[in-house]
């Protein structure tokens, strides 16, 4: 029988990883997707849609489907997704690895403000300028709804939902995005401030040497910390000779 591996994806790397595996015969892939995004690209193999029920319902598809390897190649801070699948894997005794990019790193003349969380991001704006520049996403933006007196300028792939702040333009655009571009913007609406997650990778951090070039504070929001026995590969090929060696194992 072939090995079964679940990717639980929807971020490029996870694409990489599908596409890196349909190449090599004889294995089974099954994407996960969460299904936040409405028009998904294309996947190498097998795509599920949904959740699955919490812990206990992952681990029983597990076994129902004879998956040999999870992966988790979920956004960094997808916190909720990466504890189910520690204690679903956990529970089915199937492996676990976790793919995920590096953060990013401060350098000569930037100004970051690192915080734990969106509510504490929020709390730093009103000290560092009226007018934000917010790529968190189109979830969580309840946490800065308070902020009454600021402006924002939300960037996101799709329309966020309310509560939003009440003064708020949002522009939708999916990256990667250039310096010069990211320039532009921050000119272009008088940026105060930035605020960001610490997503990683290059498809987004042009905003970064822009803010950087430009004198401007950053908000950079830390990543959530992974579960307890777990631990993170940088890229896919990494992960892919972890893979191999799991998947030897369970022949």
């Amino acid at each position: 029988m072939s090995p079964h591996v679940l990717i639980l994806g929807g971020t490029t790397e996870a694409r990489r990883l599908a596409a890196a595996l349909a190449a090599r015969p004889g294995i089974r892939i099954t994407t996960s997707l969460a299904g936040r995004v409405s028009r998904p690209g294309a996947l190498d193999g097998e795509v599920r849609v949904g959740g699955f029920g919490g812990p206990e319902g992952l681990a029983a598809w597990l076994r129902e489907e004879g998956v040999d390897a999870v992966v988790d190649a979920t956004h960094p801070f997808a916190a909720t997704i990466t504890a189910n699948a520690a204690a679903a894997t956990a529970a089915a005794r199937v492996p676990l690895l976790v793919l995920r990019r590096p953060g990013w790193q401060p350098g000569p003349g930037d100004r970051w403000h690192p915080v734990p969380s969106l509510e504490a991001a929020a709390a730093a704006l009103p000290a560092l300028g009226p007018r934000v520049f917010l790529t968190t996403g189109r979830l969580g933006l309840a946490a800065f709804a308070g902020l009454t007196e600021l402006r924002f300028l939300v960037r996101s792939v799709e329309p966020p939902e309310p509560p939003l702040p009440p003064h708020t333009h949002v522009l939708l655009a999916r990256g990667p995005f250039t310096v010069a571009d990211e320039t532009a913007l921050l000119r272009e609406h008088r940026v105060d401030v930035l605020v960001t997650k610490d997503s990683g990778g290059a498809a987004t951090s042009a905003k970064l040497t822009a803010a950087r070039d430009l004198g401007l504070p950053v908000v950079v929001v830390r990543r959530p910390p992974l579960p307890e026995g777990v631990t993170a590969l940088p890229d896919v090929p990494v992960l892919l000779a972890r893979l191999d060696e799991v998947l030897a194992r369970a022949r």
